[in-house]
């Protein structure tokens, strides 16, 4: 038995340009970093008592007899790129839920490509278990989604990454002194906005629209190394909320569907209440926000959204890992 533990992932700016349409053209660049909530993958090879050879459980539970009957296109697309041959039981446990911007889908199919690779004995690189993922969700299940959930879910860490050129991406890790990495963290608050949404979908009409969108798909990747300075110099920490309120105005111009009256007033509320910045994290139209709050005015903003779930985090520094491994074998093989 193999348990695989991904995280998921805050994007803080440059969102928008980790897409190929994007960054093969004109590069790109994202400052996010991965977080404390995780997605658990445990896989084993299936016992030979059942009628079926796979057991697949997520929200649904499937039972087959071959690859191709498996609904789930990550957990298809990965058995068929990987050769998996076994009978194969998977489940799938995870801290938050789906579709609320936050790399989900991604961080799902990194944790299932690093049990499946452990689960056949391989060892694999982080840079390999991401390429692969943004190889399967891009090419293979042909999902609109960037490329930096699936770097950031398999690296982990609060990091700049490039896109494009020969490597495809760089990860460099952001070197930051402890007291100004507690003072970022301890200033950031995440809520829960009861919304949910197919992230693909909202990026299949940003992506329609990027080559009308230039100057402000600009502007956000160079908000990516203003926002570095800010956290690596002694300038005011603030700047960096602040910072993340013009990029939220930024990405609301990518297209109609980023955001609603009812984030709009979320977003009002936080601010009145005392937060220097926010945004909406993920592709939009629902999911977490994001704001960054002084600590004296934490309690008023909490107050303010009494009505949304908040979700204290920290940072990780991990990445995917295999948390547990005994070999179950139920073959000489």
């Amino acid at each position: 038995m193999i348990i695989s533990r991904t995280p998921f992932r805050i994007s803080f700016f440059g969102g928008g340009t980790d897409y190929p349409e994007w960054y093969k053209e004109n590069g790109g660049a994202v400052l996010s970093t991965s977080i404390n909530k995780f997605s658990y993958i445990t896989a084993r090879y299936l016992p030979p008592f059942f009628e079926y050879k796979y057991r697949i459980r997520y929200y649904q539970r499937e039972e087959t007899n071959s690859i191709e009957e498996i609904q789930h296109p990550s957990v298809k697309q990965c058995l068929k790129f990987l050769k998996f041959k076994d009978n194969l039981d998977l489940v799938h446990h995870a801290d938050l839920p789906a579709r609320a911007g936050l790399g989900s889908s991604s961080t799902f199919t990194v944790g299932l490509l690093h049990a499946i690779y452990s689960l056949q004995s391989k060892m694999v690189s982080k840079r390999e278990l991401a390429m692969n993922a943004i190889n399967i969700e891009q090419n293979l299940i042909k999902e609109s989604v960037g490329s930096q959930d699936q770097t950031v879910a398999a690296f982990g860490g609060l990091n700049k990454i490039e896109f494009g050129g020969p490597r495809e991406f760089t990860v460099k890790p952001i070197a930051v002194k402890p007291e100004r990495m507690e003072l970022l963290e301890g200033n950031l608050m995440l809520f829960f906005t009861r919304f949910s949404r197919t992230a693909s979908s909202f990026a299949t009409e940003q992506i329609k629209t990027t080559h009308k969108r230039k100057h402000e798909l600009t502007q956000m990747y160079e908000s990516v190394d203003q926002a570095i300075e800010i956290i690596t110099s002694n300038q005011s920490m603030d700047d960096f909320g602040r910072l993340l309120g013009e990029q939220w105005q930024n990405k609301k111009k990518m297209t109609d569907l980023v955001s609603n009256p009812d984030i709009d007033n979320i977003y009002s509320k936080g601010i009145k209440a005392g937060a220097v910045g926010g945004k909406l994290l993920g592709a939009g139209g629902g999911g977490f926000m994001l704001f960054y709050v002084p600590k004296d005015r934490q309690e008023k903003v909490k107050n303010a959204l009494k009505d949304l779930l908040y979700v204290p985090f920290s940072f990780d520094f991990t990445g995917s890992q295999i948390i547990y491994y005994s070999d179950t074998r139920y073959s000489d093989k």
